[in-house]
């Protein structure tokens, strides 16, 4: 395939989202599987515009929609990654590779109608284009291909889709409630992270082991590194969210804060708060001057805000740089420092090797997105 081919370049671009360089590889041996990765990547991608092709008009354009604005991939990659540890790329393992990214897009629908999120992947979300309902509906449609698919390779992998299905609508439905009376908040939202993210890594890393035949001993450290490294990288966006230079993270500073998104950072300043008035004072003016603004009103209509004074574009901005710059958002870095370091340490009991080289480089670069 021509390196300048838009396969090509993704396929590129996610060994390098895995570390997965050329000085990583540095024998024979780990070229070749590095080759061999790219050229999986390739037919997970060949497989997907396939899989998430449909007859009907409406359904083959909502489907494709989200798939063809891009993505990183780093699901199957990991799939393709920990399959080295066992008889390697097989049709079996690209199939499953195929499911676990479809699951994920799915979700995108799904979250951003419950998010109400106006873009995804640089483009309108899907519910803009074509309302909540249809996005809905695509995301089940993805999630059934992606239980036909699983189907394929029999029980365990019916079983392995369902749990983590189950995870995914357990995530949404708690971050939507919220926690209840008697629950610690942030320990709420670690749990909240471990199901909307972290099963489904761990769940790409797993289908790697189980359908290339790996030890099955490999399997108990890699869900716990896809795990705690999912969480990791949720809490990292928690910071990156905050991060003055939206040319380079592709958004507003306080995107979060100002969508009513209750974070780590918010979470910690909540305690703080209780004991600490300068953190009472931050806390105070983000739900008022910030948070308060997502109520879906028009923040320049007076009927709906009656007498309420709709802060400066500066005030927010000064604010969510306070936010940036007070001890919880340093707290919440060194968290998710923290969660990549215990994913790290999971993985003692792999072989070492390029895989285990590359999974610890990937948990180092997840932290390294907010340096």
């Amino acid at each position: 395939m021509n390196p300048s081919h838009p396969v090509a370049r993704r396929g590129s671009a996610l060994a390098a989202n895995l570390g997965l360089s050329e000085r990583l590889f540095a024998s024979s041996a780990d070229k070749a599987m590095a080759k061999a990765i790219d050229a999986g990547i390739e037919r997970v991608e060949a497989g997907l515009i396939r899989e998430v092709s449909f007859a009907d008009s409406i359904a083959d354009a909502s489907t494709r929609y989200l798939l063809q604005a891009g993505g990183k991939r780093v699901r199957p990659m990991l799939t393709l990654l920990t399959a080295q540890l066992g008889a390697g790329i097989t049709d079996d393992v690209v199939t499953a590779a195929e499911a676990i990214e479809i699951t994920h897009l799915g979700s995108l629908y799904h979250d951003d109608v419950m998010d109400e999120s106006e873009r995804r992947r640089g483009v309108p979300s899907a519910q803009t284009v074509w309302g909540n309902s249809v996005a809905i509906l695509t995301g089940d449609l993805l999630f059934a291909r992606a239980s036909q698919l699983m189907a394929t390779l029999g029980e365990r992998a019916i079983r392995m889709q369902a749990g983590t299905f189950e995870r995914l609508v357990l995530g949404q439905l708690h971050e939507t409630v919220g926690p209840v009376e008697g629950d610690d908040p942030i320990e709420h939202y670690i749990q909240v992270l471990a199901d909307k993210t972290g099963s489904l890594i761990a769940a790409a890393a797993q289908s790697g082991l189980v359908f290339s035949g790996a030890d099955p001993a490999y399997e108990a450290p890699v869900v716990e590194f896809g795990e705690k490294i999912g969480i990791a990288f949720q809490l990292i966006d928690d910071v990156i969210d905050l991060s003055p230079q939206p040319e380079t993270t592709g958004k507003v500073p306080g995107t979060d804060l100002r969508a009513g998104v209750v974070t780590l950072p918010v979470l910690r300043l909540m305690e703080l708060a209780k004991t600490d008035p300068a953190s009472a004072d931050l806390l105070l003016r983000i739900q008022r001057d910030v948070m308060s603004l997502a109520d879906g009103g028009d923040p320049h209509d007076t009927n709906t805000l009656a007498s309420r004074i709709v802060p400066s574009r500066e005030t927010v901005d000064a604010i969510v740089a306070e936010l940036r710059e007070h001890e919880v958002t340093t707290a919440t870095f060194d968290e998710a420092r923290r969660w990549a370091s215990e994913a790290v340490d999971a993985l003692a009991p792999l072989p070492e090797g390029t895989v285990k080289k590359a999974l610890t480089r990937f948990a180092e670069s997840v932290v390294d997105r907010a340096s």
